[in-house]
């Protein structure tokens, strides 16, 4: 039997879970430089407000606190998401991670009473050590599991949980009302063809001869189809496989055209883009850089230059890659122009392990130990403890994230602190100060006094 544990209204639920006052109220999260919304409440949802609306369309109703709306805070939903996944592994033979809000549980051996018990005692369990609230849907294929934990959360009466199989009369009621659009794997414009060849519903497609699907269409829908016939014929890896290239890039809170902020941005890009090459076992054979001017903006010159570095040899080193960067940007850098993008992707990747030097091919000086001790100290005390050069908070590069919430569980200075009221806590600062001085006054003084005694015994001798 196969589970997918899947988080409601995940970035929502996340900021929820240490700021209670938004509950039941309509929450929504922004994207990257408080653009658009990306995440919805149920409450908001019921508002008819669409994914995607600009963040401008609803500053009235956010200022008169109709509606919330914050900044995506990426840093606490992807530790909530560990967090998740960590307690799964707790109770679970195995996890495979699907994305940040979705995860498959695999429980071969057990039955479906067992299942089913398993299922409702982790969403209790979740609740109370995490505060997120989930939907488990439990079937003997991939496919049928997604639809499963559809079903838990439209349908209150499986109360969270629910456990299909192939060949039951509740799920072909479903998939008989099922647009096949809606099966998992099934785009939008895969589903326009399908309605060409009479294939209207998820269950036209479950009978649907799998040698003529492979045929006209694919075999990954010829195995879709057996899925939702209750036979596994998908495999989702549990553990992610290497990537080919790897790239960080971020748009600007302001645009910008100063070569040292420019230098800056993506100096960070960059060290973070090494860390994710360390953190799969890879090395870099070559670093691409890129800026792009606001195309939106037609009354500014455009320019979007790149520039391609080739290493010396493959390397994780993040000093050698920022070398390679500086080297980049004075190819490419043009003054007069004013950039609102910039991006550092490291290419030509080759496993760490696996790697042999070649005795005509230049090794660099790297330092693994050093990359090493960065990466566990940034992994302990937060992401940007540790890093190459100064970063300007207030530097136009950096996002626009006003109404971000505290990062809770990944930032000491960020930590929730007890109190009831902001000024209760403010008053405690004061008061603690103030004992603080008092108690150094008291030692000043017993010091004082001491001495003044030592010298009226020395005068005594």
């Amino acid at each position: 039997m196969i589970g997918l544990v899947d988080a409601n209204n995940f970035y929502v639920s996340c900021e929820r879970v240490f700021n209670p006052a938004l509950e039941g109220k309509p929450v929504g999260v922004m994207s990257n430089n408080d653009g658009c919304v990306i995440a919805r409440s149920a409450e908001m949802k019921a508002m008819e407000i669409a994914m995607g609306t600009p963040a401008y369309q609803l500053e009235g109703l956010r200022r008169r606190g109709v509606i919330h709306l914050l900044s995506s805070n990426y840093e606490l939903y992807g530790d909530m998401s560990a967090r998740l996944a960590q307690l799964l592994r707790d109770t679970c033979p195995e996890v495979a991670p699907y994305s940040i809000d979705e995860m498959f549980i695999y429980l071969d051996g057990l039955s479906d009473t067992q299942c089913q018990a398993l299922g409702t005692a982790l969403r209790r369990r979740i609740r109370r050590y995490l505060g997120l609230p989930v939907c488990i849907g439990l079937a003997p294929t991939h496919t049928l599991a997604k639809l499963a934990n559809h079903l838990a959360k439209k349908q209150p009466h499986y109360a969270g949980v629910c456990l299909l199989h192939g060949e039951s009369a509740t799920t072909q009621a479903v998939l008989k009302q099922l647009p096949v659009s809606d099966v998992w794997g099934v785009g939008r414009r895969l589903a326009e063809r399908l309605a060409v060849s009479g294939i209207r519903t998820a269950w036209d497609l479950r009978e649907h001869d799998p040698k003529r699907l492979r045929k006209c269409f694919s075999v990954v829908l010829a195995r879709t189809a057996l899925e939702l016939r209750g036979t596994p014929c998908l495999e989702l890896n549990a553990v992610e496989q290497p990537r080919q290239r790897i790239m960080t890039s971020r748009s600007f809170g302001k645009a910008t055209g100063v070569k040292e902020e420019l230098h800056a941005a993506l100096r960070r890009h960059a060290q973070r883009s090494a860390e994710k090459l360390r953190q799969q076992g890879s090395l870099a054979r070559a670093v691409l850089l890129f800026l792009n001017t606001n195309r939106h903006r037609k009354d500014q010159p455009q320019l979007s230059p790149s520039a391609m570095i080739p290493l010396e040899a493959p390397t994780d080193d993040t000093r050698v890659i920022l070398e390679a960067v500086r080297e980049g940007l004075d190819q490419m850098y043009r003054p007069g122009f004013q950039f609102m993008k910039a991006g550092v992707m490291l290419l030509d990747l080759v496993d760490a392990q696996q790697y042999q030097l070649s005795l005509l091919q230049p090794t660099t000086k790297a330092h693994p130990h050093l990359m090493k001790a960065v990466d566990e100290i940034n992994q302990k005390m937060g992401q940007g403890t540790l890093r190459f050069g100064m970063t300007d908070a207030d530097a136009p590069w950096q996002l626009r994230c006003e109404h971000r919430s505290r990062r809770y569980t990944t930032c000491w200075d960020e930590l929730m602190e007890a109190g009831t009221h902001p000024g209760a806590i403010a008053a405690a600062r004061v008061k603690r100060e103030q004992q603080r001085l008092a108690g150094g006054k008291r030692l000043a003084k017993a010091r004082a006094n001491g001495f003044a005694h030592h010298c009226h015994q020395e005068q005594q001798r």
